[in-house]
C-alpha cells in the first residue's frame, strides 16, 4: 500500500521547483532492484518502472491521454508525470484510472496520494502530507543532505492512524489481519511491508538529489542507501 506526497513548485526561485518523498510497500519475498541508472546510454535513473513514458519523446499530458484510453486493460494504477523545461515551463499530470476523469494537469501545491485517487483523504494521508509540508516549510534552512534525512524520518513514522475504515472498505478481506499495520505510513508485518523509502529535490537550477534507502531483503533491519546527482537536461 505505497504512498507518495510531493510538492510541485515551478515558479521557485531561490529553492526547489519539485519535492518527493515516497514509500513503496510490498512483499518481501518479491524479487526487487534498486534503483539504478539505465537505458541505451544509462540516461535513466528508476526502479525499471513506467518505461514507455521514459524512453519516448512526447509530453506528460499526451502520453497519459494514451495510457487512458487503454487503462479499462489492466488493473487500476494511478500515474504522474513531471515535464521540467527551463523554456516552455514545468508541467505535472496525473491519470487515476479509476477516477472516471480524463488526465488532467496539475496546479502548484502540495499532494498526496496513496492506494486510493490523488488527495483521497485517508488517515495517514492526512498525517503525512501534514508531516511532509512542515517538513519542507524548513528547506530553506536545512542543506539537502538534511532535508532529505528528515523526509526520510517523516516516511518511516510507525504510529498507527486508526480506525482505518476508507483502508478496510477498499482491501476488504485482504487487509483486515493487518488493517492496523497499514494504517501506518511505515507499515511493518511478518511478510509485507514498506521496502523502499525515496526522496527526490530539484532545486530551481535543476539540479537533482536522489535518495533511495532499500530493504534488504528478507531482513528489515538491514537497509541499502543510494544516492544520485545529476542536471537535468532542461
Amino acid at each position: 500500500m505505497c504512498i507518495i506526497f510531493f510538492l510541485f513548485d515551478p515558479h521557485s526561485v531561490s529553492a526547489y521547483r519539485f519535492i518527493l518523498a515516497a514509500n513503496r510497500d510490498e512483499y518481501y519475498s518479491r524479487p526487487s532492484k534498486p534503483a539504478d541508472f539505465w537505458g541505451n546510454n544509462s540516461e535513466i535513473l528508476s526502479g525499471h518502472l513506467v518505461t514507455n513514458f521514459l524512453t519516448e519523446d512526447v509530453d506528460g499530458l499526451t502520453y497519459l491521454k494514451k495510457v487512458s484510453s487503454e487503462g479499462h486493460l489492466y488493473n487500476g494504477f494511478n500515474l504522474i508525470t513531471a515535464d521540467f523545461n527551463n523554456t516552455k515551463g514545468d508541467t505535472m499530470c496525473y491519470y487515476g484510472s479509476k477516477s472516471g476523469q480524463e488526465p488532467k494537469t496539475l496546479e502548484p501545491g502540495i499532494y498526496g496520494l496513496s492506494n486510493s485517487l490523488l488527495e483521497t483523504p485517508w488517515k495517514k494521508l492526512v498525517l503525512g502530507k501534514k508531516l511532509f509540508t512542515d517538513t519542507i516549510k524548513q528547506s530553506k534552512e536545512l542543506s539537502p543532505e538534511n532535508l532529505m534525512q528528515e523526509l526520510i524520518t517523516v516516511l518511516n513514522n510507525d504510529e498507527f492512524q486508526m480506525p482505518a475504515t476508507d483502508i478496510e472498505e477498499q482491501g476488504q478481506d485482504f487487509v483486515r489481519p493487518f488493517l492496523k499495520e497499514l494504517s501506518a505510513l511505515f507499515v511493518r508485518t511478518s511478510s509485507y511491508g514498506t521496502r523502499t523509502n525515496t526522496v527526490i529535490l530539484v532545486d530551481a537550477k535543476g539540479h537533482v538529489n536522489f535518495t533511495e534507502r532499500t530493504m534488504l531483503c528478507p531482513d528489515a533491519n538491514q537497509w541499502k542507501v543510494s544516492s544520485f546527482q545529476f542536471e537535468l537536461e532542461i
